[in-house]
């Protein structure tokens, strides 16, 4: 802290209208995390279920799910000022009820964004609580919190990881039909799903396509739930599961090799690694369809529809908190990393949200570098 942000100044200085409209904006982004904290407290809580049902008082909540009957009222009526309940009084009574945006964080409505709730509340807040660090160390402080990387704590914590491979699905669910208008997966395609968790993406692939056939490849640990999940959806026969990383030879001779959110984890150096990789199992017929948010160079530029240039930023930002190199990247900056490992981006895709959809074939005469 600066002394002349301490020091008196004599005579309060009168900022004009304009000024004054600025100060107040910031001073709502100053108090954000407020509300991304009673959002989270809405999730933990479970309010958007039990108001699945219908309108109720504070009271008759505080009964439902177990809180302080004032404080909830309190929260209520500040959840109600983000647009996220509705607040109606009759009769002296408060009742509250779901917002089309409240509606989003119920945990049966395709595209939930209760997962993504619960993780933030529960292990990616307090990390973003030392950015300040973050930025002038150069490291993430996610793993001086918790003690460990990001996905060593989910692999040691069975609950959570159920919570952010949901994240994960519902986010899916926001980009499954753009990614399909984009790529064209029509025809008796093999499609290698790199790093696919617990299978919600090959799953998705294979449930519209019926004449396509699938490899998921990831740790041990996914293999068991995406097998559930593709014996629960009725096409464990037309997709193999296989044990390894993509840091390791992968499968070759597939039509299609998929990497999902992956790259952003990582920095520039593991990046051409990983792409290197998945060059060396492609055909030449081959193509790798990249899915990752692209930032925009210029914080206003066109993020895609239902984006805004603040969503890279913001990504941007979760990502250097959680892992050291992680980062959202730009288009140039993603196409320099395909050719770097003897890719060539043949076309991309903005999809709602921001994020971007890459189908590369190898660079013509030679392989990666």
């Amino acid at each position: 802290m600066t002394s002349q942000t301490v020091r008196p100044t004599g005579r309060v200085a009168v900022p004009d209208a304009g000024r004054a409209r600025h100060a107040w904006r910031m001073r709502e982004m100053i108090y954000g995390q407020l509300r991304s904290r009673a959002i989270g407290a809405m999730a933990e809580l479970g309010l958007a279920d039990v108001l699945g049902s219908g309108a109720l008082t504070a009271a008759e909540l505080a009964e439902r799910v177990g809180a302080d009957r004032a404080l909830l009222s309190r929260l209520l009526r500040a959840l109600a000022s983000f647009e996220i309940l509705y607040l109606e009084r009759r009769e002296g009574r408060e009742e509250f009820s779901l917002t089309p945006l409240g509606e989003t964080l119920r945990s049966d409505v395709p595209g939930s964004a209760l997962p993504t709730a619960l993780l933030v509340a529960a292990t990616v807040a307090p990390a973003w609580e030392r950015l300040t660090q973050v930025v002038r160390t150069g490291r993430a402080s996610f793993p001086e919190v918790f003690g460990q990387d990001f996905f060593s704590h989910l692999g040691d914590d069975t609950r959570l990881r159920r919570i952010f491979d949901r994240s994960q699905e519902t986010g899916l669910a926001l980009e499954l039909e753009g990614l399909l208008g984009a790529v064209d997966f029509t025809g008796p395609l093999r499609v290698v799903d790199i790093g696919g968790g617990d299978g919600a993406l090959i799953t998705g692939l294979l449930a519209d396509r019926p004449e396509l056939r699938g490899t998921l490849v990831d740790l041990a640990a996914a293999l068991p739930p995406a097998a559930l999940r593709l014996t629960g959806a009725g096409l464990a026969d037309r997709c193999e599961l296989r044990e390894g990383n993509f840091f390791e030879a992968l499968p070759a001779g597939a039509d299609r090799y998929v990497l999902r959110h992956v790259l952003h984890d990582w920095d520039d150096d593991s990046c051409v690694a990983i792409l290197r990789n998945c060059r060396a199992a492609m055909g030449p017929d081959a193509r790798l369809v990249l899915i990752d948010h692209l930032s925009a160079a210029d914080p206003t530029d066109d993020a895609g529809e239902g984006s805004s240039g603040q969503w890279g930023g913001l990504m941007d930002l979760y990502m250097m908190s959680l892992f050291d190199g992680g980062r959202e990247r730009t288009r140039e900056e993603t196409e320099a990393l395909l050719r770097e490992a003897g890719l060539t981006a043949l076309r991309v895709t903005r999809l709602p949200g921001g994020t971007g959809v890459i189908e590369a074939r190898g660079t013509l005469g030679g392989g990666p570098r």
